[in-house]
């Protein structure tokens, strides 16, 4: 049963919270002692509630590495959740709130959806998990939306009133209400989910006589997704469901929370901060978000990045963005890393007239509680795991691991992303070779209008070292297990092909090559090779019949070079079938224009991580030169006067020099980054 913990030592049960809350306040007022007076003797009172927020959890119940069957103590909910006890005993007042992207991302989240689903009486093992907690409320965050709508609706316990949907149903749900005021269902133009929740609850406060007091608080709590749902999912919600801009749903929603008495409003964006101007379809819409008047914090997320940032260098360092203050346009702010690494903490600072609570912002503060530090000796140091958390989960985590352990095939060489970025397409050729012919199968079966098209491949090292030295998928030699598979693509996307041109693929591959920095030939000092583009951004081709030189000592823009197909150079009408996923297809504008969905010419419903599985179910013997070999492209040379160099894992030359990087070197076995990695050079003269 979930607990609440504004009201220590008397905690609040979720379900009598949830059911009979409104008729209780005054019975919860007398039983937290102190005084049960209206307030209005109170005046001047001032409280502290502290803001706790977890956000793009993915299902990390456990510091567990599913794909390598490990531990791994830099993530997972379980250490988080001493964090949120550690922060419980320290503030009077909490609120827990969670920020979406909590349903999926690991092989636990797709067994419990897809490959033995729970039934309705059943909470999902993250949810379960959470209750630990008592969390307060929660909003959807995208990929909530990727098992689709009937299991949405199965998980949040039922009444989500859209197309193909029993409204009717009633299951166990989250364990917190859920409030999301920007996605609307097509069938009642009402919000798919509550667009917000009001939270009664007593909070302990200091008069101005220095005597505690108890006294009465309405919190509103807004929430609001990335419209890209629209585009990620299209294939579920497609006729079903419509989104509406952050700003103006909150500018609908907001007055309303406040007419109904909210002391203070809380937004919970699954959304980030992007400096653009604003959108309503836009995917990060923070910045404009904290501009609604009424809105007292905001949680954010998506990004799975972190704020406010201490760093030398911060994540966000937009106007109206203030690191040191932990503010946003003055609004107090967090985004709480992912996976469960951090905790976000806003310290809201109250004020009571005599009957209403008022944010002094100027007063107020954010930080981040991270699961991982150093200790004075300069060690790395994690956050224990709540005891309490594991055994609720354990069944289901074992039938998980028995899952992902079943044999499909083995491979003769090292499956690694550890130097994709520079040439080795080890973990990459079999995926495009897995897409590449599911996608040509059903053409020649199901679309003969394109079948004199050549079909090819992109994907892109999703794993590259962003998280760190073990963010790499990294397959040993051996046995092939579906969990390997899973390794080799990390998302739950779904196959889409795309019809562009040899001018669109030109294009398309000077955009993924923002990957790289511009490298000045006649610098003498050292030059970091690889920018902040995402890994999981840089398409790349794995085929002899595509090739490409990449002139990283060119502007962005003008750095491929001798585009051939079949050793001819590449017609730039000539049309072809690209096999990618559904993201890049329908989000892919910013690559070319075809990729906002337009060029689609099939959408299909199996995952690509699916298709790699069965891909090599039915090719077992997996080998290095029919599988790992094939580079479509190599760096063009260049003579550059001073070091080229970028970071990888730690001891993993043996790998570049096996898929023959040979112009590959180790400078530094730890780059100074505090992330596990090694500092190599790569000489672009060979």
């Amino acid at each position: 049963m979930l607990e609440q913990y504004f009201c220590p030592p008397t905690r609040i049960s979720r379900r009598v919270a949830g059911f009979g809350l409104l008729a209780l306040v005054a019975a919860t007022v007398a039983a937290c002692g102190g005084s049960d007076s209206d307030g209005s003797s109170n005046a001047g009172a001032t409280a502290t509630l502290a803001v706790l927020e977890t956000t793009d959890l993915h299902f990390n119940v456990r510091s567990y590495d599913y794909f390598k069957l490990a531990e791994d103590k830099s993530y997972g909910f379980e250490r988080t959740a001493t964090l949120v006890r550690a922060a419980r005993k320290e503030f009077a007042n909490t609120l827990l709130v969670d920020n979406g992207d909590t349903i999926q991302g690991t092989a636990l989240a797709d067994y419990e959806a897809t490959i033995s689903p729970i039934p309705c009486t059943q909470q999902l093992s993250m949810y379960k998990a959470m209750g630990a907690l008592g969390f307060d409320a929660g909003t959807l965050g995208n990929h909530e939306f990727n098992y689709g709508l009937p299991f949405l609706n199965q998980v949040l316990g039922g009444g989500l009133d859209v197309e193909g949907v029993d409204a009717t149903k009633k299951c166990a749900g989250a364990g917190y209400p859920m409030a999301l005021a920007n996605v609307y269902s097509s069938k009642t133009k009402k919000p798919l989910v509550q667009p917000y929740t009001i939270l009664e609850r007593t909070l302990t406060a200091k008069g101005t006589d220095g005597k505690d007091v108890k006294l009465p608080i309405k919190v509103g709590v807004i929430g609001f997704t990335t419209p890209g749902i629209l585009n990620w999912d299209k294939r579920y919600l497609e006729g079903k469901v419509y989104t509406e801009g952050a700003v103006e749903s909150a500018n609908k929603y907001v007055p309303e929370l406040r007419a109904k008495g909210a002391d203070i409003v809380v937004a919970l964006l699954h959304g980030g901060l992007d400096s653009a101007a604003y959108s309503p379809t836009m995917e990060n819409p923070g910045l404009h978000l904290s501009k609604v008047a009424g809105i007292d914090a905001m949680v954010m997320g998506h990004q799975h990045s972190v704020f406010p940032d201490a760093a030398a260098t911060p994540a966000f360092s937009q106007a109206g963005v203030d690191n040191k203050a932990g503010t946003i346009n003055g609004v107090p702010a967090v985004m709480a890393s992912s996976w469960g690494k951090a905790l976000g903490v806003i310290q809201l600072s109250l004020q009571w007239d005599g009957t209403k609570w008022a944010v002094n912002k100027a007063a107020s503060k954010s930080e981040l509680r991270n699961i991982q530090s150093k200790n004075a000796a300069g060690a790395t140091v994690y956050a224990e795991p709540d005891a309490t958390v594991a055994p609720l989960i354990e069944t289901q985590h074992q039938a998980a691991i028995k899952y992902v352990k079943t044999p499909i095939g083995s491979t003769d060489f090292r499956m690694s992303t550890l130097f994709a970025d520079v040439g080795d397409p080890g973990a990459i050729q079999i995926v495009n070779q897995a897409q590449q012919a599911y996608v040509a199968a059903y053409i020649k079966a199901s679309l003969p209008q394109y079948a004199a098209l050549p079909v090819l491949s992109v994907s892109a090292p999703f794993k590259s070292g962003f998280q760190g030295g073990a963010d790499y998928t990294d397959v040993a030699v051996g046995p092939l297990a579906i969990n390997n598979a899973a390794d080799l693509y990390l998302y739950p996307n779904t196959v889409y092909a795309v019809k562009v041109n040899g001018g669109d693929i030109k294009n398309w591959l000077e955009a993924a090559a923002k990957r790289f920095n511009q490298i000045d030939p006649a610098k003498t000092t050292e030059q970091q090779l690889i920018s902040t583009f995402p890994g999981y951004n840089y398409d790349m081709f794995t085929t002899g019949d595509l090739q490409y030189e990449i002139d990283v000592t060119q502007a962005v823009g003008s750095r491929i070079k001798n585009l051939t197909y079949l050793g001819k150079p590449i017609d730039v009408v000539q049309e072809f079938v690209i096999a990618t996923n559904n993201y890049r297809a329908t989000s892919g504008k910013s690559f070319i224009d075809k990729l906002d969905g337009s060029g689609t010419i099939w959408a299909s419903p199996d995952a690509n991580r699916d298709v790699v599985i069965e891909y090599i179910r039915k090719n077992p013997v997996v080998t290095r030169a029919t599988n790992g070999a094939a580079k479509s492209w190599r760096f063009a040379k260049a003579t550059v006067a001073g070091p080229v160099v970028f970071s990888s894992g730690a001891n993993a030359l043996p790998v570049a020099l096996a898929a023959g990087l040979t112009n590959v070197s180790l400078l530094t076995a730890d780059d100074g980054s505090g992330k596990g990695t090694s500092k190599y050079a790569i000489d672009l003269s060979k």
